[in-house]
């Protein structure tokens, strides 16, 4: 039988709906030393994932009743992971946002179910698709390794350092004040990567994390 959870710490994470986002999610959160309670309406889901996700239960989880049974007002975090189901996703994150929850995850298919989802009030909406579209986009243009969207119109990219700037610090660079980005961190050789400071210098076959405003960033990749 699957473990269900009936006294969860506030410091665990639920996750609900084990389909593919939500079965990734959930096992990479166990992989970083998350405790994770994951929910699905599906038993044979359920028992699945039942030896891989900390704690797994069988719920449906559109019902005040269940969501109380599994006492998920315990939570503090909880990811509503359910997609294909628009309303089923929207009906139990009004539930969650009921009971008080304090910090929402929900996953949306559309933009139409994003928008739905942000107004009824979801703290945080989440586009798996779109967003992975966007970052393997960067990618295949070819001026960025990896591309990550921190927040509306700021991004954080890997890129190939330019070759004006081997054997140059970056107080010498003065990349922040000609380009508007930040060095977060190098990695000569893409080997292992140290935080950048004022005395970091750069080689030829380096490696950069920056970040800033999204403009920025993608002008700054473009420099060889």
């Amino acid at each position: 039988m699957a473990k269900k959870s009936k006294a969860a710490a506030t410091n665990q994470i639920a996750v609900i709906g084990l389909g593919r986002f939500g079965s990734s999610l959930a096992l990479e959160l166990v992989d970083t030393d998350h405790e994770v309670l994951g929910i699905d309406i599906n038993e044979s889901v359920v028992q699945s994932y039942s030896t891989q996700i900390t704690q797994t239960v069988q719920a449906d989880a559109t019902s005040p009743e269940a969501l109380a049974e599994i006492d998920i007002q315990n939570f503090e975090r909880v990811v509503v992971a359910i997609g294909e189901n628009i309303e089923a996703s929207i009906l139990t994150a009004s539930l969650l946002l009921q009971i008080g929850i304090k910090e929402i995850w929900a996953k949306a298919d559309t933009a139409a179910h994003g928008r739905i989802l942000k107004q009824i009030g979801v703290h945080h909406v989440v586009f798996p698709e779109h967003d992975m579209g966007k970052r393997i986009a960067h990618q295949v243009g070819g001026d960025q390794l990896d591309y990550v969207e921190i927040d509306e119109g700021f991004v954080m990219a890997k890129t190939a350092a330019a070759k004006s700037f081997a054997g140059k610090s970056l107080t010498e660079l003065a990349i922040r004040r000609k380009h508007g980005v930040i060095v977060v961190a190098t990695s000569h050789a893409n080997i292992s990567y140290e935080a950048a400071t004022p005395e970091t210098v750069i080689d030829a076959d380096d490696w950069m994390i920056v970040a800033g405003p999204k403009k920025a960033v993608d002008e700054f990749c473009q420099i060889r």
